[in-house]
């Protein structure tokens, strides 16, 4: 100021520069002047963050279009006042006269402001061109879009803008005029065309404007992004789809890449990245992959990515842990969180910590909501592990242990508890049966599962629930296939029963996950149901039973491929065909002596003879037939001296099978007079 004679009062300063010294405070209150020093070698940070019309109208809390309109009605008054904006660098010095004696402005006149006041407005003319250019402008854009619209189409749309503008008592129609006016006059078809007028309005009134940061000032994120997918040669700074089209085979210095991409798609969405081709699983090693990449135009979710950390594998084991260890977390979703840590992480030390606190979080679970997606998921995880050279980790070990022994302990709580559904009672009975030999292996106990299962069978479950508790029971041997025969036997000979047998099938369908062996059970049941049921009871509850169907349709592709076996394969073949079941349930013939079944008279060698008394005299066949758990064993000796007495003897028969395979035996002797009658014996 003193060296350019400036005045206080004529000067203009900015509250916007800021400087810390230990230097006296100077002002225009005294003669204190502080030179300034050189500059330094420090390297000054700095930057902007890539803004819009449309963040700054959500700064500021105001409606969309606000800066838009802002910008062409200044633009506008500029070209009717024929005024020429002020720029800094278009300025030129120009030496204000000094005025040392202060003397005041001249007072506007009185005659002065009341011709200023009483002119007519100068934008009424600039206005009119505006709205006329406008309708001309919307129009052309309608046509490139698809729309049939025609000179007729802008008249209507002024005369429109200038009906709405006195309907809402302006004096000259508004932006939004205009834009009700060509969406009633344009929007004339049912669907809309590529895009649709409001989207024009938009796009003619100033759309949306987005700014570009430099890469010098840029957060070390996403200098970081840049640097490592610099192999890709795509233009990263582009405001279109960039394609990268990677074939790792080719070239497998692309792999890091493709671990930033999924990092990004992990972290962001498919916002800014979006896989076309290729996949992120457990254990793949991926061949080819295709991305979009938008990172230029969306530059700004990037930067702010940035204010959460110094890298991408920073800011994920910060949101992994954060949602493990939230107050409101749950096992499964620190067990997803495990699963992630090892998709795009790597991290050891991390996955077993997330899988320890899931660990600690499915003790404190007293239901059984999340046990389907928690099977699921730990599956996965002993597959993975499996796999791998190290094979299963300590957590996983402990997870399948306890999660082994605390849905055992579930079981009969969740039987009886209507409010849990069928769907959760199977994934804890997935958990269980599908990982129980590991869990064996592991050191747990089966007899907790016993004792479990018949406290739940104790209490009369709920129709839907019937199914799991009952294939429970069979898998462990404490229930049979005729007695659930039995009572399904009454069940459809039952009408009231009868109704509630979509129910008990629902049960059963839940199952054939943990017990595929069951699938022929409920074939049977199925092929029983339609065959017995009259079509008076089974048409109105049948669209009930084609719903309890509908959502197992991975199960159902067992299913069918059982009745596929079960039934034959031509038409023809249903004329004299008995089903397995019934072949199973035809009453045993006996004879007047002794016979349970259908025997035949045959004859037995005195080899034959002396290796069935060596049987019968002692028990190791018994002890063989316990330890197979086979009971009810009954042995029929036969006093047989001779062999002719043994041609002629009426007590002594055998079963069909038996005939058959002495039949092949005596057909093919040369396997039998390879043994010497030592080792018949």
């Amino acid at each position: 100021m003193q060296g350019k004679g400036i005045q206080p009062e004529e000067a203009i300063y900015s509250g916007a520069a800021h400087t810390a010294s230990d230097v006296p405070e100077f002002g225009v209150g005294n003669n204190t002047v502080w030179d300034i020093p050189d500059l330094s070698q420090t390297t000054w940070m700095y930057g902007l963050i890539s803004s819009s019309f449309a963040a700054i109208e959500y700064q500021f809390a105001h409606p969309p279009g606000t800066v838009a309109m802002a910008e062409a009605s200044w633009k506008k008054n500029l070209k009717a006042s024929n005024l020429k904006p002020f720029s800094l660098g278009e300025q030129k010095k120009t030496q204000k006269p000094k005025n040392h004696n202060h003397t005041p402005l001249k007072p506007v006149t009185a005659n002065i402001l009341t011709s200023f006041l009483t002119r007519p407005p100068e934008q009424v003319a600039a206005d009119t061109e505006q709205l006329l250019q406008w309708c001309a402008d919307i129009v052309g854009l309608a046509r490139k879009n698809g729309y049939l619209a025609s000179t007729a189409d802008s008249i209507a749309i002024y005369q429109t803008s200038l009906l709405l503008a006195g309907m809402r008592n302006r004096l000259h129609p508004t932006p939004y005029d205009f834009q009700d006016a060509a969406i009633t006059c344009l929007e004339k078809d049912r669907t809309p065309k590529k895009r649709d007028i409001f989207q024009l309005c938009q796009i003619l009134l100033g759309g949306d404007r987005i700014g570009l940061v430099g890469y010098a000032s840029l957060p070390s994120l996403a200098q970081n992004v840049y640097c490592r997918l610099a192999p890709l040669n795509v233009n990263l700074q582009g405001q279109t789809n960039q394609r990268a089209l990677m074939d790792f085979k080719r070239e497998p210095q692309l792999l890091p890449c493709s671990e930033v991409l999924w990092r990004l798609y992990y972290l962001l969405g498919s916002h800014i990245v979006q896989p076309i081709m290729g996949e992120r699983r457990l254990g793949f090693k991926p061949i080819q992959e295709s991305w979009e990449i938008r990172i230029g135009k969306y530059q700004r979710q990037l930067i702010m990515l940035g204010y959460e950390g110094v890298t991408l594998e920073q800011v994920i084991e910060q949101r992994l842990q954060k949602t493990a260890f939230d107050s409101q977390g749950t096992a499964k979703a620190a067990l997803q969180t495990a699963e992630d840590s090892i998709l795009y992480l790597h991290s050891p030390r991390l996955t077993s910590k997330l899988g320890e606190h899931a660990i600690s979080l499915l003790v404190r679970e007293t239901g059984a909501k999340d046990a389907p997606e928690i099977f699921t998921i730990i599956r996965r995880l002993v597959h993975y592990y499996r796999t791998t050279p190290t094979g299963l980790p300590t957590w996983i070990e402990n997870f399948v242990t306890i999660g082994y022994r605390h849905y055992t302990t579930l079981l009969p709580k969740a039987f009886g508890d209507r409010g849990t559904k069928p769907e959760q009672i199977a994934g804890m009975l997935h958990f269980i049966f599908t990982l129980e030999s590991l869990a064996l292996s592991l050191g747990c106990d089966r007899t907790q599962l016993l004792i479990s299962v018949k406290q739940a069978a104790s209490e009369q479950p709920d129709p839907a629930k019937l199914g799991l508790i009952w294939t429970t029971e069979w898998l462990l041997g404490l229930r049979t296939i005729p007695q659930m025969r039995e009572f399904f036997h009454h069940v459809f000979s039952n009408e009231m029963l009868i109704r509630t047998l979509p129910d008990y099938l629902n049960g059963f369908l839940l199952s054939l996950g943990f017990a595929p062996r069951i699938n022929r059970f409920v074939v049977e049941l199925l092929a029983q149901l339609f065959a017995s049921v009259p079509d008076q009871t089974l048409l109105p509850w049948l669209p009930n039973l084609i719903l309890r169907l509908r959502p197992h349709r991975e199960i159902l592709q067992n299913l069918i491929k059982e009745a596929a076996n079960t039934y034959p394969q031509q038409l023809q073949g249903f004329a004299n065909w008995v089903p397995v079941w019934e072949k199973e349930n035809i009453p045993e013939v006996k004879t007047a002596t002794q016979t349970p079944s259908q025997t035949l008279l045959t004859s037995f060698t005195e080899v034959e003879i002396n290796a069935r008394q060596l049987i019968f005299k002692y028990e190791g066949t018994n002890a063989i037939a316990q330890l197979l758990n086979i009971e009810n064993i009954q042995w029929q000796e036969f006093e047989i001296n001779s062999k002719e007495e043994n041609k002629h003897s009426q007590n002594s028969f055998i079963t069909e099978t038996e005939v058959q395979i002495q039949n092949l035996l005596k057909s093919h002797p040369a396997t039998m007079e390879s043994f010497s009658p030592q080792d018949h014996l």
